[in-house]
């Protein structure tokens, strides 16, 4: 089942975590944020061991790609690999400048990547431009397992 209301921001920057949740709210978007501090929440969040659906899927991931215990290449990974979240809208949020994780991310499945901006205000437009698009704008794919 999709929550289309909530975004799941898997970051583990407490720093940044503040700077999207300050970014979202200053875009009026008011939807509900479920956060992971790692890659390995964010997996128990999406993909349950026992294979059960303990959590409505959001409606978007916000991935950092640096993360500990489970790199976000590795997140990726197992979300495009599981049926329940195959078609999940990932958007890779981070500071990498690294072409080649451009390429991993997306040859993984990722439908986006965003290098974080260092100045707020581009942080903000940035998370204002996600947020009307993956929010508003597209349609996600539906599968039986998350509808």
């Amino acid at each position: 089942m999709n929550n289309t209301n909530t975004i799941l921001l898997v970051d583990d920057s407490p720093d940044d975590v503040a700077l999207t949740l300050r970014a979202l709210k200053k875009n009026n978007m008011t939807n509900r944020v479920d956060i992971a501090a790692d890659g390995e929440e964010a997996l128990r969040y999406l993909v349950p061991e026992d294979g059960g659906a303990e959590n409505p899927l959001p409606a978007i991931v916000l991935l950092d790609l640096n993360l500990p215990k489970v790199s976000g290449l590795d997140v990726l990974r197992a979300v495009r690999a599981n049926p329940r979240t195959r078609y999940l809208p990932i958007i890779v949020l981070t500071t990498s400048t690294e072409e080649l994780d451009i390429v991993q991310t997306y040859d993984l499945g990722a439908n986006s990547f965003v290098r974080k901006p260092v100045v707020f205000a581009e942080f903000l437009e940035a998370v204002r431009v996600l947020g009307l698009y993956w929010l508003l704008v597209n349609q996600p794919a539906l599968t039986r397992n998350n509808t």
